[in-house]
């Protein structure tokens, strides 16, 4: 016991700093990229050939890389139809060579400059101190970047024919730089016209300036950022003044050098003073946690006591649950039986539901049944009615698929006539009228003839006849949707087209009611 307590303090001071922690904050994040490392030969030159990658596929170049012991490998590239920078983005202002080395170094090897607002060849004679390393492209806010951006736009790919060298190449990991900066909306682009009319190093310059803003050069690098401006301000009035343009040249980028220390300075004093304030944090929660352990020391001295008292409310307590568990006991064996008598009046009252919606599903049929019944009998009461008014205008008999109602042949005008008499017109407006007032009934009106003539001038005759019936109906309210007016010639004779007596028979216009439920029925 006495080792433990010499040991809680100490533990509660490791725990608190674990749980406080320490992360750096920067402007910017970074993003791991891969391409592919060419180990040079010794005094011997190497033509290595450039791709374009998936933002500029079609751009091409070409670099002669010799290695000179110590003085390094100088590197002349020559690239074909550069674009302008802001292409990729309005916040790019010209395009960097950089080299890498496998370790994930990256050097700056220089600018890639070029001129006017056309696509133009551009070329760069530098040195770098490495031996192995691999060659990209990038477009960048400024000259003096120190880690690439994502805009790759050419990367070196490995010599095909070195000839009698011996090239080795190897895959390579950097780091590329993707700053918030490159993303922030309130980052103003450059527009086409500021690269027409204001030199790149001037633009370069403005988003030197931008991105030691953005990495908080106003707040941990003051002096160099006013510096920075001044040296800014300075360019921005020799070209308002329209002064030479190199010498524009060389205050501008006088201007990106202040602004890339500045910004430089920037991450450096925070970074310290990030370092400064976790210190303090740590000494703080020290303090605190040796506060905290001796608080803790009597509290464990509480507890002891407490833990006593408890010891023997437990053993009360146990005792108390002895007995409640016996209790529970049996209160489960009742719970049990009364779940099974719950399970039975379930049952029953399931059993009563089948049989209470049984009852009632019959007591629905039955009033259906009824119900229909009633109509049935109303239909038949009201079709009743109809043949006795139909009786009036002709003979009435019942078909298998309603009932039917025969004019006589003294209707027409003569044999062969489609035209009405006089009479037989006024006496059809009463039965349009009885036809109107019941719609529960398809009409079908088929007029016949006898079998004198030709065949398909007896089709004419009667077609035009049923016509004649169906335009007068439809003329005094009966709904076309019920009307069918069929001519059937000389079809279904009633007697021998041999005598004047069979042939003035066969004559005949039947007009067929038929129920709509009856009809559809028949569709089907």
């Amino acid at each position: 016991m006495t080792s433990y307590r010499r040991l809680l303090p100490a533990l509660l001071v490791i725990l608190v700093c674990f749980a406080i922690g320490c992360t750096a904050i920067s402007a910017q994040s970074d993003q791991a990229r891969r391409t592919v490392a060419v180990t040079y030969p010794l005094d011997e030159s190497v033509t290595v050939k450039f791709r374009g990658t998936t933002l500029l596929p079609r751009l091409k170049g070409e670099a002669k890389v010799k290695r000179a012991g110590r003085r390094g490998t100088r590197v002349e590239l020559a690239i074909d139809n550069l674009p302008r920078a802001n292409e990729l983005g309005g916040i790019y202002t010209t395009f960097v060579l950089w080299a890498i080395s496998p370790d994930g170094h990256v050097d700056n090897l220089g600018e890639i400059k070029r001129g006017g607002s056309s696509y133009v060849a551009s070329k760069l004679d530098v040195t770098t101190p490495l031996q192995t390393f691999a060659l990209i492209i990038t477009a960048e806010p400024h000259f003096l970047m120190k880690v690439p951006s994502r805009m790759v736009v050419l990367e070196n790919i490995p010599p095909q024919r070195p000839g009698n060298s011996q090239v080795e190449t190897v895959s390579v990991q950097y780091i590329g730089n993707s700053s918030d900066y490159f993303r922030d909306p309130r980052v103003p682009e450059i527009a086409s016209s500021d690269y027409r009319d204001i030199p790149v190093s001037l633009l370069g310059a403005r988003q030197a300036v931008n991105l030691a803003r953005f990495a908080g050069a106003q707040q941990d690098a003051t002096e160099e950022l006013e510096q920075a401006e001044a040296d800014l301000l300075a360019a921005e009035k020799a070209l308002r003044f329209s002064q030479p343009g190199a010498e524009v040249d060389v205050l501008a980028r006088k201007a990106t050098s202040s602004a890339a220390k500045a910004e430089e300075m920037a991450f450096t004093r925070r970074a310290a003073r990030l370092r400064r304030e976790d210190i303090q944090r740590r000494d703080e929660a020290l303090r605190s946690a040796e506060q905290t352990a001796q608080t803790a020391q009597q509290e464990i001295e509480q507890l002891r006591g407490a833990l006593d008292r408890e010891q023997r409310a437990r053993e009360l307590a146990e005792r108390d649950a002895s007995t409640a568990n016996q209790q529970l006991r049996e209160q489960r064996i009742e719970v049990a039986r009364l779940r099974d008598e719950l399970q039975t009046v379930r049952s029953e009252g399931e059993a009563a539901k089948v049989n209470l919606a049984r009852l009632e599903g019959e007591r629905h049929a039955e009033q259906a049944r009824l119900e229909g019944e009633q109509l049935d009998q109303q239909r038949r009461a009201a079709e009743a009615t109809l043949k006795s008014s139909l009786a009036k205008f002709g003979t009435v008999k019942d078909t298998a698929k309603g009932f039917q109602l025969l004019l006589p042949e003294s209707i027409w005008s003569g044999p062969r006539a489609t035209t009405l008499v006089s009479a037989a017109a006024a006496k059809l407006e009463p039965l349009a009228a009885l036809l109107a007032s019941n719609p529960d009934y398809q009409v079908v009106i088929e007029a016949y003839t006898d079998g004198k003539g030709d065949e398909v001038t007896l089709q004419q005759l009667t077609q035009e006849r049923a016509r004649e019936l169906s335009d007068r109906f439809q003329a005094a309210g009966v709904e076309a949707a019920r009307l069918q007016a069929n001519g059937m010639g000389a079809a279904n004779p009633l007697a021998s087209n041999t005598t004047i007596a069979g042939r003035a028979r066969n004559r005949r216009t039947e007009i067929t009611f038929m129920p709509t439920a009856a009809r559809s029925a028949a569709n089907q």
